[in-house]
């Protein structure tokens, strides 16, 4: 990569959600000598705009075509070009940078990303579902393209930290960790009339609502352990969780000599962001420091499968292949804004995509040409969507 001191050209795409913001802010208190070629956003144009005075980019796109007046209005005279949709979108990530931080939430980062990793950029991944319903392809794609994927998860972070590659053939196990979210202790009575609110309160994390819920339920750690796979080539009997509510060690690599590595640090994601900025070297930011003295303790436990069956529907759609991870990915996002729109149940959450899965015949869509895999995705994610809901009104209209 060169000299963490020379000018590096960077994209931001989904600038002003939280791993946006804390890129932008990580490179600020870093001094990084960054030229931001494109800020892209959802449909916060007053945010996007500020970002934009502050970093001067080519070009700020909102996704959002409703939005584009507010954002032309506020760069008015800034010489600050300005578009707006997906295909916009989309163009602002194949344009000339060496980075390319890809936070887009939800399916809508898929093409973007993919475009980018055509361009032989480092994507730095915090978008699941580039890896969930394409990961694979993208893999191939940006190491044709003479780039790289590092994950910005902090647990993929921290088994790209300490995964030795001339070593995976003695890997024995991927253990990603998990805070055990909000509802780590209670029963699944207690769970069953938990409320949106509850569902946000992340006892270590500050993240989007989607996320969160996905914390509370473990979906986010099935969706987890889908990327690990794919990321480190692992098969699935290879990939476990354990619960650790500190949130202090973020994943672990087993080897084959019964040594078990790991990778720690306060729970704060501009860490892995800096991680992939700057590796193979390190980044100096005011970041703070781990006293294990002042924590005194790290527990971990087994996650309950009763109460949290999100890790076994993952690990069946992980197994099945093809299009299931897709399938699930996409229920799973119509399940968690039912429950936050209040027309579902938490439980419910984890019911809606396992009938989906069960429904959808994806056998058809397990093997698709390298050329299409974008549409394929859409397919089997459109049709998901149509399911899913369907099944969520089914439980509403039972309830």
């Amino acid at each position: 990569m060169g000299s963490l001191n020379l000018p590096r050209k960077v994209t931001v795409l989904g600038s002003t959600g939280s791993v946006g913001v804390s890129t932008l802010d990580l490179f600020a208190q870093a001094g990084a000598p960054v030229e931001v070629v494109a800020l892209v956003a959802g449909r916060n144009a007053d945010k996007l705009a500020e970002q934009a005075l502050r970093w001067r980019p080519e070009i700020a796109v909102i996704e959002d075509e409703g939005a584009l007046p507010r954002l032309r209005e506020l760069l008015a005279g800034s010489g600050i070009a300005t578009a707006a949709g997906p295909a916009a979108v989309t163009e602002a990530a194949t344009r000339e940078a060496q980075w390319v931080m890809s936070a887009i939430v939800g399916f809508a980062g898929l093409a973007p990303t993919l475009a980018a990793a055509r361009t032989g950029a480092v994507i730095a991944l915090a978008n699941k579902e580039s890896l969930i319903c394409a990961g694979p392809e993208l893999l191939r794609t940006a190491k044709r393209a003479g780039g790289a994927v590092i994950p910005v998860d902090s647990e993929h972070s921290a088994i790209f930290q300490v995964f030795e590659p001339q070593n995976a053939a003695q890997v024995s196990r991927l253990i990603l960790t998990a805070s055990g979210g909000p509802f780590r202790s209670w029963s699944r009575e207690q769970m069953a009339a938990a409320t949106p609110e509850q569902a946000l309160a992340h006892p270590n994390w500050s993240m989007g609502a989607k996320i969160s819920v996905d914390s509370a339920t473990m979906m986010n750690k099935g969706l987890e352990v889908i990327e690990a796979a794919y990321l480190f080539a692992m098969p699935p009997e290879r990939v476990d969780v354990l619960i650790h509510p500190q949130s202090i060690v973020h994943s672990l690599v087993e080897y084959a000599d019964g040594s078990t590595l790991a990778q720690l640090g306060p729970p704060d994601m501009r860490t892995p962001i800096a991680c992939a900025y700057a590796w193979p070297d390190r980044l100096s930011w005011p970041a703070e420091r781990l006293d294990l003295a002042r924590i005194g303790q790290l527990t971990f436990e087994t996650p309950d499968p009763v109460r949290f069956p999100a890790l076994a529907i993952a690990k069946a759609a992980l197994e099945a292949g093809g299009a299931a991870p897709a399938v699930m990915n996409a229920a799973d996002e119509v399940a968690v804004a039912a429950f936050l729109q209040r027309r579902i149940g938490f439980l419910d959450i984890a019911r809606v995509v396992a009938e989906t899965l069960e429904r959808m015949s994806v056998e058809g869509w397990g093997r698709r040409d390298e050329g299409d895999v974008l549409e394929s995705a859409r397919a089997a994610d459109a049709t998901a969507r149509r399911v899913a809901e369907e099944v969520a009104n089914g439980l509403m209209a039972s309830a």
